[in-house]
């Protein structure tokens, strides 16, 4: 009944909330994706995206679609592998950003590593720079990290807002510098946030560095300052600055994954691993029940 090409088609518009970035990660043109989402929704005889000029959103009856999307895609993958006949096998450094800590990645990772038992999956949590700098000195085979800003290369996974977060109860003096809670160099948010409030005139003052999304987190709750972060993977317990505060938008951020130097043993794996990720692109948001479950880097 559902088209498995329409369902991946569906689940790179829902992740991306673009017709023109869901038609770039698929490599077709726009008028396709249309035509597989209204296909699909034909199929549904539901509705599964309201959009207009500016904005896709999913509808309730879409959100419903997402799990079933991924369940069907899922069991098809494991059928085409189950009697393609071939197991993958080798060694995999994939690399994940601190982002994704509180997120459903965990369930990601369980389920390759079910499929592709014959696989050493090595995971490394870094910050996004950090993880760039690794891949591209050969140490990483596959990384899931965010965009630097400008920059064209990756697969789209996510995209999303930037938003200025901190404790419910925080004030942001608009005559004082701005207090920031941030990763250190070469955190990929750290320098946008500096580099929007540097474009805006604000004085800032930093308040708090860790190296640890757990930390930063401790420190915002306590109010000790904000913090630039993705709205969609807003932690517990921390809430978006009211525009009153006079913050700069600091802008969007891409999600992406990185393929490394071909290596015997790792290409295939990582195609896979990046192909799973892909598909359950949807469940790389806040999830409160995983918090610290990528926590600190295990790296070999």
């Amino acid at each position: 009944m559902y088209d498995p090409a329409q369902l991946r088609t569906f689940l790179a518009v829902a992740q991306t909330l673009s017709f023109t970035r869901a038609a770039r990660r698929l490599g077709v043109r726009q008028s396709t994706v249309s035509q597989h989402v209204r296909r699909l929704e034909d199929a549904a005889g539901r509705q599964l995206f309201a959009r207009d000029t500016h904005r896709v959103d999913l509808t309730p009856d879409g959100e419903a679609m997402l799990g079933f999307a991924r369940t069907i895609l899922e069991t098809h993958e494991r059928a085409a592998a189950f009697f393609a006949g071939t197991r993958l096998r080798g060694r995999l450094r994939f690399g994940a950003s601190e982002d994704f800590v509180l997120t459903r990645l965990p369930e990601i990772l369980e389920s390759f590593r079910r499929d592709h038992p014959d696989v050493e999956l090595e995971l490394t949590v870094e910050l996004s720079g950090t993880l760039h700098q690794r891949l591209a000195a050969g140490r990483l085979d596959l990384v899931l990290a965010k965009r630097r800003t400008g920059d064209t290369h990756g697969e789209l996974v996510r995209h999303d807002a930037l938003t200025w977060i901190g404790a419910p109860r925080l004030r942001i003096d608009p005559d004082r510098p701005v207090p920031l809670v941030l990763f250190p160099p070469p955190g990929i948010t750290r320098a946008r946030a500096l580099e929007v409030l540097e474009e805006h005139g604000r004085s800032w003052r930093i308040a708090c560095t860790s190296t640890s999304l757990s930390g930063l987190i401790a420190a915002a709750r306590a109010g000790l300052g904000v913090m630039a972060h993705s709205r969609g993977l807003i932690p517990p317990g921390l809430t978006p600055v009211p525009a009153r505060a006079g913050l700069p938008d600091p802008g969007d951020v891409d999600f992406v994954l990185l393929h490394g130097r071909r290596r015997d043993g790792a290409q295939e794996a990582a195609d896979a691993l990046a192909a799973a990720i892909l598909a359950g692109g949807d469940r790389l948001t806040r999830d409160v029940g995983t918090i610290g479950s990528l926590s600190g880097p295990v790296d070999a």
